[in-house]
Order: C-alpha cells, then sequence, then structure tokens
C-alpha cells in the first residue's frame, strides 16, 4: 500500500504544481495581453470597390482580396468542412484543446519534430490577430491565454467569423469567401462539397495545398477532409463516393467585374486616394459613381463600332505577329503548344479574340483560339473585304483569294458575330474618347477613354489634350454676342494673310472647303464653320476680351497664346474640358463641375461622403431653390420647415452666360444639326438636338459636342501620335456616329424638351444678305432673334457688328 502512495502523492503534487506554474504564467503575462475587447472593432483590411450609381461593379482596388462574411451568410456544409479540417470540438471546448496540446507535445518529445499542433481555431484567432507567428514557448502560452479570455468574451459564432474572414489563402486572398472568388469565380454559397472541402484544406499550407499552386497536395488535403466529415457523420457515404472523384478545376479569377468601365473605375481610385490616401486601398469603401450602368455599355459599343467603322474605310495592316519562324516542312506538324501560350497572353480587346491561322484555303481560313478551340471564317465574312492598308488615303487593290490577306502563323483578330459565326477583324489603330454628361449638375453619365483599357490604360477622355478645332467656335460666337454683335451681323468671308509674330511669320488660313463666300452672316458662319469669319470675328472682338469670357466660362486660359489662331481652337484641351463647357449652353448659361463620385460607404454601411453639386432649378424663379411655399399636400410650411428646406437643397450654380445670349447661340447649333455640318444627326428625329464638329488641320482631331437640356455629349476621334486620320475624314464622319449612336440611346424615352423664349429677346425679320431689318414686301426676309437692345435698324451700316465698332482687318491681297 505504501508504494501505491508515492506514484499518487507523485500524480497530485504534479497537478497542483502544473497549476500553481499556470497560475504563475498567467499572472506574469496577462497584464501584457493585448485587450480581446477590440476583436469586437476590428477592420479588416477590405479592398475599395468602385460601382456605376446603379450598382454593378466596375473596379476593385486593394493589396489584399476579402470579401468578410457574417456567420449566417456561412453554408453549413462549408462549416462542417471547416471543423473537420481544422477543430472538430470547436462548438464544445473552451478555447482549449488540452488533448490536442498533449498529443503535440507528445510528438515532440519523442520524435523532436512539431507534429498536429494542437491549436483550436480559437487559438488561431488569437495568433492571426494579436500574435506573430513565432514558434516560441511564450507564444504559445499567450496564445492559450488568450484564447480563454476570448472565448469568454465571444460567441463561439463570432470567434468562427473571425477566423473565416482573417487567415491567409494564397494568391493575395484573405478570408474564405475572397478564395471562393479566385479559384473559382464565385461565391462560396456556390460551391460543391468537394470545393468546400479544397477550400478548408488550404490554411494548413496555402501556398502548397492552394488549387492552383498546388491541386496534388490540395486534392489529397481534401480527400483526407472529406473522410473525416464522413466519419463525424456531416455527410453520408453517397457524397462522399461522389465528392472524390472530381477533378480539381480552379483557375484564377479576379474580381467579379460586372460592367467595363475601367477607365472610370481609375478615375475614381485617383480620386479616393486624393481624398483618402493609402488607407482607401484597405479600408472596405464602396464607392458609388455618377455613371448609369446601361449607357455605360451603350457608350463603349458606339465607341467601339465607330472605331471599327473608322478603320474598314483605310485598309488591313497586316497580322500582329508572325509566329511561323521559318517554312514548315512538308507534314510537319504545327506548333501549336507555343501557338496556344502566345495566345494566352495575348489580351482579348473590344471584343476582338486573338487566333492564329492555321490552315488557308479557297474558301476561307481556320484559326487557333485561345482556349485551344478551332474556329473558321469564310471568304465574305471580312477577308473579301481585308483591302491593303498603303496610307491615310489609300488602299490597295481588293483580294481575289484568302491567300492574298493571311498566311499560316499569322496572329490575327477575329469577331463572334450574334449569328454564331466569325468574322475577319483587326484592332483599329485609331482611338476615340466619348464624356456624357446631366448638364444640370455635371455628373458625369458615361465616360470612355480609349478602344480598350487592354490595349493602353491612358485614357483620352481626361488625359489627352487635344486641339478642339471648330468645336470650340461656340464660344467666340457667344463672346461676340456678349459684345454686341447679333446673329445677323455681316462679317466678310474672304482671303487673308497675316504678319503675325506670334505664328512665326506669314499666316494663310483657308476654310475647309478651300473656297471662299463674300460678306457671311454670323448665324450662318457658325453653321457652316467658316474658318475665315471666325478669324476677322476675333480681331474686331479683341483677342484679350475673348480670353477674358473664356475664364469666365471656367475654360482654363492661362496657357491661352494671345493670337487668332485661338479662332480656330488651336489650344489643345481634354474632350472631359469640352463636355463640361458645352454643358453651359445645354443648361441655359450655369457653370457646373463635372464629376464622378456620387457618394461614399464605409464597410459598415454608413455614408461618409455625399455629394452636393450646384444644380440647375429649371422650374426655380432666377435658379433659387428659396421659394419653398408649401408640402406635398398643399400645406403651408412652418418657418422651421421652410430652413430645413433650404438646408436640404442643392446650392445654385453660377451663372455665366447671359440668357439671350445663351438661347441665340442655342438657336444656331440646332440650325447647325438642321443645315450644317452636323446634318447627319438628323437621323435621331428631335428638333430639340444643338451642336458643333470640330476638325483639325490634317485632319488630326476630329470632333462633335452635341447635347439637349437632359444630356450633353463629346466624342472625339484621332491617332495618339499625332497622324493624321485621312483628307476625307471630318468631325462629320469619324466623331458624329459615334455620338448618333449613343445618343439614340442617351435620349430614348426622353420627351423633346424646346427651349422657352426669354424675356428681352424679339424675333424680327431681316434682309439675308445686309443682316438689317426687311421691308414690308421684300420676299427673300427671314427672322432671326435679337437681343432687344441690339436690333437691327434700317440703313443702321454695314451690320458689321454693334455701333462704334472699328474694323481692325489688315488685308493683303
Amino acid at each position: 500500500m505504501k508504494l501505491l502512495r508515492w506514484p499518487l502523492r507523485l500524480t497530485v503534487l504534479g497537478f497542483f504544481g502544473g497549476c500553481w506554474l499556470f497560475a504563475g504564467i498567467y499572472l506574469y503575462l496577462s497584464p501584457n495581453l493585448p485587450d480581446v475587447e477590440t476583436l469586437r472593432d476590428v477592420r479588416l483590411q477590405t479592398p475599395m470597390r468602385v460601382y456605376t450609381r446603379d450598382g454593378d461593379l466596375i473596379g476593385q482596388f486593394g493589396e489584399q482580396k476579402r470579401n468578410p462574411l457574417t456567420y449566417d451568410q456561412i453554408p453549413q456544409q462549408f462549416v462542417q468542412a471547416l471543423l473537420a479540417a481544422e477543430d472538430d470540438g470547436f462548438f464544445s471546448h473552451g478555447g482549449i484543446d488540452f488533448g490536442g496540446l498533449l498529443r503535440a507535445v507528445s510528438e515532440l518529445v519523442l520524435t523532436g519534430q512539431k507534429g498536429s499542433g494542437g491549436s483550436t481555431l480559437t487559438m488561431q484567432v488569437a495568433r492571426n490577430y494579436f500574435l506573430t507567428l513565432d514558434r516560441t514557448f511564450m507564444r504559445k502560452f499567450n496564445e492559450i491565454l488568450l484564447a480563454i479570455e476570448i472565448e469568454r468574451r465571444l460567441s463561439k459564432e463570432e470567434i468562427f467569423e473571425l477566423y473565416v474572414n482573417r487567415v491567409f489563402l494564397g494568391h493575395r486572398s484573405y478570408g474564405f469567401e475572397a478564395a471562393s472568388q479566385v479559384y473559382y469565380g464565385k461565391g462560396i454559397g456556390e460551391l460543391n462539397l468537394a470545393q468546400h472541402a479544397m477550400l478548408a484544406g488550404i490554411p494548413k499550407s496555402p501556398s502548397r495545398n492552394n488549387p492552383i499552386s498546388g491541386p496534388e497536395a490540395g486534392k489529397d488535403r481534401r480527400n483526407w477532409i472529406l473522410r473525416r466529415m464522413l466519419t463525424l457523420g456531416y455527410i453520408d457515404q453517397v457524397a462522399y463516393d461522389n465528392a472524390v472523384p472530381m477533378p480539381v478545376v480552379a483557375t484564377q479569377h479576379g474580381a467579379r467585374i460586372t460592367l467595363e468601365a475601367q477607365y472610370a473605375a481609375e478615375m475614381a481610385r485617383r480620386q479616393m486616394v486624393d481624398r483618402y490616401g493609402m488607407s482607401a486601398y484597405n479600408e472596405g469603401y464602396s464607392v458609388y459613381t455618377t455613371l448609369d450602368g446601361d449607357l455605360q455599355q451603350v457608350a463603349s459599343a458606339a465607341v467601339v463600332d465607330g472605331l471599327i467603322t473608322y478603320d474598314s474605310r483605310h485598309g488591313y495592316r497586316g497580322p500582329e505577329k508572325q509566329l511561323l519562324e521559318s517554312e514548315l516542312a512538308p507534314n510537319a506538324p504545327l506548333p501549336l503548344k507555343d501557338w496556344l501560350a502566345t495566345l494566352t497572353d495575348t489580351p482579348v480587346i473590344a471584343g476582338l479574340e486573338p487566333a492564329v491561322v492555321t490552315a488557308v484555303d479557297d474558301t476561307g481560313i481556320s484559326v487557333l483560339l485561345s482556349n485551344s478551340k478551332q474556329a473558321r471564317v469564310e471568304w465574305e465574312d471580312g477577308l473579301r473585304q481585308a483591302r491593303p492598308y498603303i496610307s491615310e488615303d489609300r488602299m490597295g487593290s481588293a483580294p481575289a483569294v484568302p491567300a492574298d490577306v493571311v498566311a499560316l502563323g499569322d496572329l490575327v483578330r477575329v469577331k463572334l458575330t450574334e449569328d454564331g459565326t466569325w468574322r475577319f477583324a483587326q484592332v483599329p489603330d485609331a482611338q476615340a474618347a466619348l464624356v456624357s454628361l446631366n448638364p444640370n449638375n455635371g455628373a458625369i453619365v458615361s465616360l470612355v477613354g480609349g478602344i480598350g483599357f487592354e490595349k493602353s490604360k491612358f485614357n483620352r477622355a481626361t488625359q489627352a489634350q487635344r486641339q478642339p478645332g471648330s468645336n470650340l467656335k461656340p464660344f467666340l460666337y457667344s463672346a461676340a454676342l456678349d459684345a454686341g454683335f447679333t446673329a445677323a451681323s455681316i462679317i466678310n468671308d474672304a482671303p487673308i494673310v497675316m504678319q503675325d509674330r506670334s505664328l512665326e511669320g506669314v499666316w494663310r488660313p483657308e476654310n475647309d472647303s478651300g473656297k471662299f463666300f463674300g460678306p457671311t452672316r454670323l448665324r450662318w458662319a457658325l453653321t457652316k464653320s467658316r474658318n475665315l469669319v471666325s478669324i476677322r470675328l476675333l480681331q474686331q472682338l479683341g483677342i484679350r476680351r475673348f480670353i477674358n469670357y473664356a475664364d469666365q466660362l471656367g475654360f482654363d486660359t492661362e496657357d491661352f497664346a494671345p493670337d487668332l489662331s485661338l479662332a480656330l481652337g488651336t489650344h489643345a484641351m481634354n474632350p472631359l474640358e469640352i463636355a463640361g463647357a458645352y454643358a453651359i449652353l445645354a443648361n441655359g448659361g450655369y457653370r457646373v463641375e463635372p464629376f464622378l463620385i456620387e457618394r461614399i460607404d464605409n464597410l459598415a454601411g454608413e455614408q461618409v461622403f455625399v455629394a452636393r453639386p450646384p444644380t440647375v432649378c429649371r422650374d426655380c424663379e432666377d435658379n433659387s431653390v428659396s421659394t419653398v411655399v408649401g408640402g406635398d399636400d398643399g400645406e403651408e410650411l412652418s418657418m422651421e420647415e421652410i430652413l430645413s428646406a433650404k438646408e436640404d437643397a442643392l446650392p445654385a450654380p453660377e451663372r455665366v452666360m447671359d440668357e439671350r445670349v445663351n438661347f441665340i447661340v442655342n438657336s444656331i447649333l440646332q440650325d447647325v444639326i438642321k443645315e450644317g455640318t452636323g446634318r447627319r444627326a438628323l437621323v435621331l428625329k428631335r428638333d430639340d438636338l444643338s451642336g458643333k464638329t470640330g476638325t483639325t488641320n490634317g485632319p488630326m482631331d476630329a470632333w462633335f459636342s452635341g447635347y439637349n437640356p437632359d444630356v450633353v455629349t463629346t466624342t472625339w476621334v484621332g491617332f495618339d501620335n499625332y497622324t493624321p486620320l485621312g483628307r476625307r475624314e471630318f468631325g462629320g464622319t469619324a466623331a458624329l456616329p459615334i455620338w448618333i449612336n449613343y445618343m439614340r440611346e442617351a435620349l430614348a424615352g426622353l420627351p423633346e424638351s424646346p427651349r422657352r423664349l426669354p424675356p428681352g429677346v424679339s424675333y424680327v425679320r431681316i434682309d439675308p444678305d445686309t443682316g438689317l431689318l426687311a421691308t414690308s414686301d421684300q420676299r427673300n426676309a427671314i427672322f432671326e432673334y435679337f437681343r432687344n437692345e441690339h436690333l437691327p435698324e434700317e440703313g443702321e451700316g454695314d451690320g458689321a457688328g454693334p455701333k462704334g465698332t472699328d474694323d481692325l482687318i489688315q488685308e493683303i491681297f
């Protein structure tokens, strides 16, 4: 009996000794432990997401890919897979699995190597959130103590959430929802049992067990977890037998972008970094832009179709690459594996897929696609029309057979049509931009910065500084009307040669047509975009006066060259600036600032920013927001309610253009579409459209800016390297078709909005040849709008401008 007492005494002493040791360690370490309560307010590094105003995801930015889930959002099948993999006693233990710890210690003592580890999910949460990964006994004690404290403060569901959303799972994904998106391109709730088990096996070794970097190791781990699930009764034999043979089919996926608008998404990213610094990338902000998702798609399609149409008028430039280094020997196999590698590295641009020619015959060609499939392109599907490009003004003879167009090994482009056939194509070298605004507040409705973000990340809508040409003329004419000229003022359209030091010598400007038309009314000169009239108008108005007026409208005039070439739009600007200026013409004369971000929500869904742009109120007296007189039910509002309504109302924008000048210029720009360079827009069959073409020397830039009171849109076409577009390419042929295709949808369903005649404007019969009052019996008289203080008088003079204007024209014939 005495012999039996000693082991019992030793056991008791060891137990109490261990308790005292543990208590001592606790007293020593506990003052330095972090506050577990902070886990309730933990802020996971979550990427910034950018959306359209209707909720389509257009961009995701951040170092760590993360999509936090609540416990209720986690599928029960995945919960069971993770428990089987990591801690099947999680919901029953108090944070510590003593049996597992003793097993881990015994393995370490017996083998000298770390074995099963013995960590519970709670201990892993303690380590992931508070501790380092150093393998020391002190860290392990801290981990145990923290786990106990976590279990005291948080529910099991809260602890499980913290683990699921924080753990690293390879390929920059943190948390299982993000990993599900990265590896399978869908949410964790959409995965099957085998995929759940695969994900549950990754934490043990993220770089080795993930299904992309280590599919075999990941599959072994997956099948072990499935056996554990069967043993624990989580699944039955049938589910196990169905899941084990499933192949590993994971591929890397990016963010689930639901709408292509990368140029706008990148603009939003830059603005967020300017606002929040680098924290913008990991604070989980949701950025809602002003983009209309449907119209953004229309805009992208309009730009692509417009560029492809332009490109087809100038010929086929040849393959992007020739992948056959030398002629193949007879019956030699094609290097399809090498070609597939090249195709994989070649991006799809604007729906034009890369393909390698694998066969050429008399009726068409066969091509290899990046998905390893072969496709057929028939002779009539683009090959027959592929005349060779010689220059922007010349094409070669039409091909007679497919071999005249392509050769074996050519890397070309093909496009899948709506009827399921493949069409031969090429990526245009020319570029384009489109900006569409709400003219009443400046909200960017759609924005396209080029044919494809994959081809070039340069945003031509905001970064390309190009000469606007005649697109700037409406603002010169507005300045002239403001100074006292009228739409009936006569200026001579005749040759002019000028000595101008700022223009480096002799300058001989011409009209686009090369013709001269003599004395011309300003209305007709702007309608027909007469260059010489615009130059003479600027000279009579005064260059400084025009620059000051342009500055008032919001143009950045600091670098305006003070010479007469300004009349022809030689100062470079970007399409967004031009669209913002045209918004003034569209909204009745108010300056609005284009903006993209409508609101910003934080990770908790709280609004941290809401845009409050100055907004034109068409129905308010003097665009004021102060005429609040009654509620929705017609009851008179109290003073407190009126003051509250005023605080909530959007501020009014600044008027920068006289309402009457705005009305008259708008009526001229309506004539541009009815009778001038914008006649193609008549196809839209609306009477409330106004606009102006623009074409620069070369021609190198083609523009069209147009609007109605609800939408203003600017389109531009040109080459990044400033090469000519071709002698038959103008704003009306290259840019206007893009504008038409977009505005057809942008205006669909919107009623026409005719302009109201503002006070102080009269509609007067005039002689079209002199701009003077017509006689009562004059048959060719026309009507014209005038400000009341500038009405024409019979016998007033030559009608060249306001009374007292000196003719400063210096001509050398």
